[in-house]
């Protein structure tokens, strides 16, 4: 796994026994493995094998993006990413400290894949397609659940530098999922789903493999709820996987996660922004005029970013951080 990185942004300590099992296993398989801290994280954090940065480390890098992002926020794991472009990343695999890896996991990850490609069929739940219950992902527009499952097509060979693993016994579902259906879930084996132009499904951080050309992509928001940072940027990202021609790939389970201690009331409040706005998000986002190719992927971000501002979906100072995202990037030779 030559020059691939393993983001984690973390509070726990040193002893913590996913983030040791993954320390020691990127070890073995030669990924790099980089830990951004915050200001809750331990005084004293030492663990062979894991790059961490403590908030001290992080004020020290030479980043614009670090002296303007909040503390005590799940975005900083934008600094991350950028330290693993910084050190000559092709891969990047981002994950949480509740998700143990399966063996699969370590597996080489490879763009060029087989799958079975939607293209125009909307709001779409992949989930379904790996389950005979009645799950969905967090971000999944309600108002959209009760739709038919697109039938699928044959497997086709294709490009797919964004690429979604599931999780089992507690996969990403939301709120609403968790207080009204049981738990846990393991998804059924099945093969790679990809979702082409106009074809719409939620994917998460928490076990994503991300490559060189769509790292742009990576910015995760600030200025929203900590409970939709991720699967915003997944409708920013594929918005603009669009205009590349790409695909976001999900595939079976690599991770079953062990899910960190949340009050599930205080996930649903978090989640009230995307349940009543996801929907007409994707709906902005489709009306927007975006430049085609991969070259235009930067400004294209700001403009989707300058779109969620005036609709009020994100605060104003969003804005300052993208464009600091983009200058660390070009900085750092990657222009898109």
């Amino acid at each position: 796994m030559k020059n691939t990185a393993l983001i984690i942004t973390s509070i726990a300590a040193d002893t913590h026994p996913v983030l040791k099992q993954f320390a020691a296993e990127t070890k073995v398989h030669g990924v790099s493995f980089v830990m951004i801290g915050d200001t809750k994280s331990p005084a004293q954090f030492a663990l062979d094998g894991c790059d961490f940065y403590s908030i001290a480390r992080q004020k020290d890098l030479v980043f614009k993006l670090a002296h303007d992002l909040p503390y005590k926020h799940y975005a900083r794991k934008n600094l991350g990413y950028l330290i693993a472009i910084q050190n000559g990343a092709d891969i990047i695999i981002e994950t949480d400290d509740d998700n143990i890896p399966l063996a699969d996991f370590w597996q080489p990850r490879c763009r060029a894949k087989q799958a079975r490609v939607l293209k125009n069929t909307g709001w779409t739940n992949v989930y379904q397609y790996f389950s005979d219950i009645n799950i969905w992902p967090r971000g999944f527009a309600l108002e959209e659940l009760q739709e038919p499952l697109p039938s699928l097509p044959g497997l086709s060979s294709l490009d797919c530098p964004v690429q979604q693993g599931l999780a089992d016994d507690n996969p990403d579902v939301d709120a609403i999922y968790r207080l009204t259906q049981p738990l846990p879930v393991q998804f059924n084996k099945f093969d790679n789903v990809a979702l082409g132009d106009q074809a719409i499904c939620p994917f998460n951080s928490q076990n994503t493999t991300w490559f060189k050309e769509a790292f742009a992509l990576l910015y995760l928001p600030s200025f929203c709820s900590f409970r939709m940072t991720d699967i915003w940027r997944s409708f920013i990202a594929q918005r603009i996987l669009w205009t590349c021609g790409w695909t976001v790939l999900f595939h079976n389970s690599t991770v079953r996660q062990e899910r960190n201690d949340h009050s599930l009331m205080g996930d649903f409040k978090d989640e009230i922004s995307g349940y009543t706005n996801n929907l007409e998000i994707m709906q902005t986002l489709n009306q927007l005029d975006l430049v085609p190719g991969k070259e235009a992927i930067p400004s294209n971000l700001l403009r989707c970013y300058q779109a969620m501002v005036e609709k009020k979906f994100i605060e104003a100072d969003e804005l300052p951080l993208v464009e600091a995202w983009l200058h660390d990037l070009k900085a750092l030779g990657h222009s898109g």
